[in-house]
């Protein structure tokens, strides 16, 4: 059955038939908001709201875009006002200004075997998209994780194909800079 004609059904009030939507694309909402958010617990909270938010909102889909595209700008913004929740409650707490002590990066690759290394490299590459503003993690997250197309992008985050392409150039610039310190002091990631 062609996808527009499941979306129809689940209008109509079809379980399963929304059921067939969830698992199409229950992966990948969850990858993106793994990707931004890094737990998993909190990502899988997640991706339950923004399937809720969808089924709520699937009267007013309109078949203008295609479903998974509308289904991610759903996941984007609920993503986004999630994250913005979360920096208010960080700021208002006073003990978040507090830095946490981190051992120097040399010490922390001594302590590490062999077959932690990999692991080692993750982190720090995730803690340097945490470091990026949020709209340079999402669009790098759609391209370069999720393997969304330029197009996908820009009706997902409503840019021009252009805006996109310069957003993205600007994110992988800006991740560069921040890791190119750990190239130059361990000669590579």
């Amino acid at each position: 059955m062609e996808e527009n004609q499941v979306v129809r059904l689940a209008q109509q009030g079809d379980q399963e038939a929304f059921s067939v939507l969830v698992r199409a694309y229950q992966n990948r909402v969850f990858g993106l908001a793994l990707n931004v958010v890094h737990n998993r617990e909190t990502a899988d909270d997640l991706t339950q709201e923004i399937f809720l938010k969808a089924y709520l909102s699937l009267p007013r889909f309109r078949f203008q875009s295609e479903f998974g595209t509308w289904l991610y700008q759903i996941a984007m913004n609920h993503i986004r006002d999630y994250l913005r929740k979360r920096k208010k409650e960080k700021d208002q707490l006073s003990l978040d200004g507090i830095p946490e002590p981190r051992l120097p990066e040399k010490e922390l690759s001594l302590q590490l075997a062999e077959g932690q290394e990999e692991e080692r490299r993750r982190l720090l590459l995730r803690q340097k998209l945490e470091e990026m503003p949020d709209k340079y993690r999402l669009i790098l997250s759609l391209r370069d994780i999720q393997g969304l197309s330029y197009e996908e992008i820009g009706k997902i985050l409503k840019l021009s194909p252009g805006t996109v392409d310069s957003r993205l150039h600007r994110a992988r610039r800006l991740l560069r800079k921040k890791l190119a310190p750990l190239l130059s002091q361990e000669g590579g990631l």
